[in-house]
């Protein structure tokens, strides 16, 4: 089994030898990420292993298939940079549906509550031995009501935490969870209604740019909004507008629409060339980790395990529970509900 693996980074390393040395995978790493212009380093290799921002699209899934390329393996639950549908009947595509829900809902929290009690803004003035408190007033989130968009295992473990900091709590999901106890409602009373609205969806056409100008509108006035999904779940241009027009508070943004040729990397020493991840940055209700939520070592540790198992079970024994299927265009609920290969 030898898996060419584009967009390699330092933390990669250390768990992906380790479970491929156990399961007999062999991979080749590559700093590049996939394209056209890079697929044709997966010659002569079983399948490759791609994560959020390399380029899956049709073009790169014929080269796949001509060189005789059997899986593509995300390592990563989304899969929006994949063509699934131009995969199918070609090449197997897998992904990693959950790993540690705790380490990405944990990081929404953690970008929430330096938000709102400014502890960014702190720690500057204090590293510059300014201690006035002028400034960092905050709001308690207890009492407040959060709107919680995907109730996966990250959403669910995020409302949990809402709910131990004693906020409400009320959601939407198209397919809502079962005996949850989670409060349903329609999407335009969650942006109605919310105090604070945090992103646990896939980016599918239906969810594109979720949060839009007209739903920016709908939102209260000083609505704080946490991306910690995917970008293109929110139309940047409008956040933008929403913030200058005061009426979203605050954006806590892991992820971004465009960040495909910016995140993952130094720029510190360029000018970024996107004038609005430009400005959303230089605002000061405005915070931007660079898609780092997954990045805890209990998470890397079951990425690894999870698409190191996906490919061995694959070539081993014929079939993956995690394969994304596009039989009945469905996708994940496709997969659910067969325990067989795709094609």
């Amino acid at each position: 089994m030898k898996i060419a693996f584009f967009d390699t980074k330092a933390y990669d390393l250390p768990s992906f030898q380790k479970f491929g040395e156990e399961k007999g995978v062999e991979f080749k790493f590559f700093e590049t990420k996939l394209s056209p212009d890079t697929v044709s380093l997966a010659e002569g290799f079983d399948g490759v292993c791609v994560f959020v921002n390399d380029v899956v699209n049709a073009q790169v899934v014929d080269g796949l298939y001509e060189r005789g390329v059997k899986v593509i393996a995300l390592r990563c639950a989304g899969y929006n940079n994949v063509d699934i549908g131009r995969a199918y009947g070609r090449v197997h595509v897998f992904h990693v549906p959950a790993y540690s829900p705790y380490a990405v809902a944990e990081h929404a929290m953690a970008l929430l509550l330096t938000s709102i009690r400014r502890i960014h803004k702190a720690f500057n003035r204090t590293k510059e031995h300014n201690f006035s408190l002028v400034g960092l007033t905050g709001f308690d989130l207890h009492g407040k009501t959060a709107g919680v968009i995907g109730t996966g295992r990250i959403g669910r473990v995020f409302i949990d935490i809402c709910r131990g900091f004693g906020m409400k709590v009320i959601a939407y999901d198209k397919f809502p969870a079962e005996n949850s106890g989670i409060e349903y409602v329609e999407l335009g009373e969650l942006f109605e209604r919310s105090d604070v609205i945090s992103l646990h969806c896939p980016l599918t056409e239906e969810t594109y740019h979720l949060v839009d100008k007209n739903a920016v509108e709908r939102c209260k006035k000083g609505v704080v909004i946490v991306n910690t999904s995917r970008g293109a779940l929110i139309d940047a241009g409008a956040l933008l507008e929403g913030i200058k027009e005061r009426k979203v508070g605050a954006a806590c943004l892991d992820v971004y629409e465009e960040e495909a040729d910016v995140f993952f990397q130094d720029f510190s020493g360029h000018i970024i060339d996107d004038d609005v991840l430009a400005r959303l940055i230089s605002m000061p209700n405005v915070i931007v980790t660079s898609h780092q939520a997954f990045l805890t070592e209990e998470a890397l540790a079951g990425i690894a395990e999870t698409t190191v198992g996906n490919i061995a079970g694959f070539f081993r024994e014929g079939r993956c529970d995690n394969e994304l299927c596009y039989r009945c265009g469905e996708v994940e609920r496709c997969r659910k509900e067969r325990r067989e290969k795709c094609f």
